[in-house]
This record gives structure tokens, sequence and C-alpha cells, in this order.
């Protein structure tokens, strides 16, 4: 496809090469466009169809609408934010640079601009910051027969007609009725006989995150969001709530592995970009990995009197590590579901200190024998029994720590208005490094006379 429209393009078939586009579905027609050299891109997108070239400008990356809004006439601009639904045109303006944000808002009517600003007036991370306010509302008194007259005069302009809102006169959130509530009852029923009047909501201040999380319990297409007088001020859609799971998924795991979140892609992350949402948490952790080498340095006398105890140094640490890895990423994935709270602590505690003491005597008692098996045929029976207990005790204790650690530090974090996500792996591996060699230490002190 992608030779094919290349091909028309350099033969100039236009004709020919609005009709192939005109088949491609928006988000697999900006691949294609991605491939054509930017001094034809302009040319190419006017000849789409005016919807077709609206829907596709929403799927197109920053850098390419930035590209296209430059070369774009005044007329242009308004022809396209005329196709475009609010919330749409608000993520594209976020992303511009302020000349450019200014040109595409100057183009846009009065209505539509009071709209976007306050879209964007709301906090990043609100309910309010992704609503639309193109919403298809209804009032209880109407008739069914009459709700059907109201969607076909405006439903074309309205992010979805498939859950319509029953307000008051002052705007006020009464219910929902569905498509199919509409479908299936007689035309002279009223609104207020079919209407579902325990509608789930969110309010324009709440978290993005309990939005989605209201998208995957309640199994809904659309949410909607009222003000703190219970007036309807917008919808999300579950188009838009699939674009936050993404997001926060992807910024859990950038934090996760220690790392600053970006917006952009991976590929459209410049090196310097890269280093610098990097090295912030790399020096972090560096500098606090000096303290495991000021505990070895303490012990170091004593651990010339029992060189072989160097060799299960990095065993131990990888197990703790390891062990408190375990437990952060569950309670953290169980907290962003919903599952934990930090009423739930308690529970939470003793469940994880159960686990910790089966996988710490598994992995003690696996270890002894490993020792004696194997680590003591390699270095010629030079490790005693004694010596095989005190690496195994110390599994044991390690594993305990690093998973009670692992899984109340997060919740903590939440409690205290932290991300929990930045106690995750790289975080807790650091704090058990150095505490799973207090351990060893201390306790080959006491038990070999050190």
């Amino acid at each position: 496809m992608e030779e094919r429209i290349l091909s028309l393009l350099e033969n100039k078939e236009f004709g020919a090469l609005k009709s192939v586009l005109s088949e491609i579905n928006p988000a697999d027609l900006v691949v294609y466009l991605e491939a054509i050299p930017k001094n034809k891109l302009l040319l190419v997108f006017r000849i789409l169809p005016k919807e077709l070239a609206a829907e596709t400008f929403v799927e197109m990356d920053s850098d390419m609408q930035i590209l296209l809004v430059t070369a774009f006439s005044d007329r242009e601009i308004k022809d396209i934010l005329s196709e475009l639904f609010v919330d749409d045109a608000a993520d594209i303006i976020e992303e511009m640079p302020a000349s450019v944000a200014n040109r595409i808002l100057k183009q846009a009517d009065a209505q539509t601009r009071r709209d976007i600003n306050q879209i964007l007036a709301y906090p990043e991370d609100s309910a309010g910051s992704i609503m639309t306010t193109e919403y298809f509302d209804l009032k209880k008194d109407m008739l069914v027969a009459d709700a059907f007259s109201r969607i076909r005069k405006i439903g074309l302009d309205r992010e979805t007609i498939y859950t319509c809102y029953v307000t008051d006169s002052r705007r006020k959130l009464l219910g929902v009725v569905t498509a199919k509530d509409l479908l299936l009852s007689r035309p002279d029923q009223t609104i207020e006989e079919i209407m579902e009047d325990n509608s789930i909501f969110v309010t324009t201040t709440d978290d993005r995150e309990t939005v989605v999380q209201n998208f995957e319990k309640y199994d809904l297409l659309a949410l909607p969001v009222v003000d703190r007088e219970n007036r309807l001020v917008g919808i999300i859609t579950v188009d838009d709530a699939i674009d936050v799971m993404q997001e926060e998924a992807t910024e859990d795991i950038e934090k996760m592995a220690a790392m600053l979140p970006s917006d952009k892609t991976y590929l459209k992350t410049g090196v310097f970009e890269t280093v610098k949402a990097r090295i912030p948490w790399l020096l972090f952790l560096m500098l606090t990995a000096t303290f495991t080498g000021w505990i070895i340095s303490a012990f170091e006398s004593k651990l010339a009197v029992q060189a072989v105890l160097i060799a299960f140094i990095p065993m131990i640490m990888n197990t703790g590590g390891n062990s408190g890895s375990q437990s952060s990423v569950t309670v953290i994935r169980a907290m962003s579901l919903g599952d934990i709270e930090f009423t739930d602590i308690i529970k939470v505690f003793f469940k994880e200190f159960r686990v910790s003491l089966i996988c710490g005597l598994v992995l003690s008692v696996v270890n002894f024998v490993k020792i004696i098996l194997l680590d003591n045929l390699i270095m010629n029976g030079e490790i005693s029994y004694l010596v095989a207990f005190v690496v195994s005790l110390t599994i044991l204790a390690t594993v305990v720590f690093a998973k009670i650690v692992g899984c109340l530090l997060p919740i903590g974090a939440k409690k205290i208005g932290l991300d929990p996500t930045v106690m995750a792996s790289p975080f807790i591996t650091t704090l058990v490094d150095a505490v799973s060699l207090l351990i060893y230490f201390t306790i080959a002190s006491s038990l070999l006379s050190l």
C-alpha cells in the first residue's frame, strides 16, 4: 500500500490517490503519511476529504501536527477545528508551542474557544482535563419519540449518542439513558420512566486514575463529569480512558525502573532527553549504594578471619533485592487496581509475613544443601556446616525483611502523598542490600565468634 501511495503521488494521479486514501482508516493512514516526504505532506493532506483529514490529524503526533499547522492557511485551520471534538482540539493545542496554539485558537468560534480554555484550565491529571463538553442531554419529561427527534437533529455534533444524560433546567445530573433503552421503549413513554437514576459519575477535580478505575469496575462506554454543585459539565468516553490507562501504565513502569516519566515515545525522545530522565535516579542510587561499601569496610577485619563469607555476599544481596521487588510490584499493582487501601495494611503485612517465612525457609534449606554438596566441593571443603548455617539463616532473615519492607513502603508512600511506584525495585533493592549485609555480618559475628 505504501509503495502504491508513493507511486500515485509521484505520477501526480491525485484523483486515484484520493480514492485510495479515502478507504484507509485514519490511524493506519497516519503510518503511510509518515513515509511521505515532508515537502509533499501538505499536498497529500489537502487531497483528503474534510472529515477524514480531521480524523487523521487527531491521530498524528505533535511534530507532524505542528508541521502542517505551520503550513496551513487560516481557513484550513478553521475547517479542521470545525470537524474536531472539543477534547481532541484541547489535546492538540496543549502539545503545541504557544505561538502555534494561539493561532489555532484565533480561528475557533467563541463557544469552542471557551470550551477549549475550560478544559485546559483543569489540572493535568484531573478528570476535567480529559473530558469533552460535547455530550447529549435529555429532560426527564421528554417522550422517547421526542428524544429520537433530538438525536437526529444534533446527534452528529456530539461525541457519543449511545449514552444520553438526563439533566434538569440547571444542568444537574438526574440520570442516564442508553440508546438500547430508547430503542426498546414505547414512543409515548417519558424519559423519567426508563432512565437509570443511580448513575456513576466523577467530579472535574477527581484524579484520572479514579476515572480509569470506574471504567474498569462498571464496564462503561462513557462517564459523566460534574462540578461541585453536581451540574453536568462534560463526559469522558472509553477511548480517552484507554489512552489514560496506557499513559498511566507507561509512567508507572518508568518510575518503577528508576526513570523520570516522559510524554514522548522512545524513538521520539532524543539522547540527551533520555539521559536527563535516567541520570537523577542513577546518581541517587549510586550514592546510596555507598552505604553498602561502608558496611563491608566496617567488617573487613572480621571477614579476613572467615574469608569464605565474602563469596556469599552477592547471592544474599540479590536474593533480598529480588524478594523485596516481588512484594513491592505486587502491592503497587494491587493498589493501582483499587484492591488495596491503607486500611488493609495489617492484612497485607500479615500475608506477606507468612509468605516471606515460607519462601525464606524453602530458600534457606535449598541453599544449605547447595553449599554442602556443591559449593563445598568447588572450594575444596573450606566451608563448614556452621558457615553454611550462617548463610542460610541470613537468607531466611533477609527474605522476611525484604518482603515486609517491599509491601509496606509503597502503602506508606501513598498515605503521605508520594507516588508508590518510586518505592519499587531500584529503591527497595538498594535499601535491602545494605540491611542484608548488616544482618549477614551480625549473624556471622555472633555464631562464628568473629
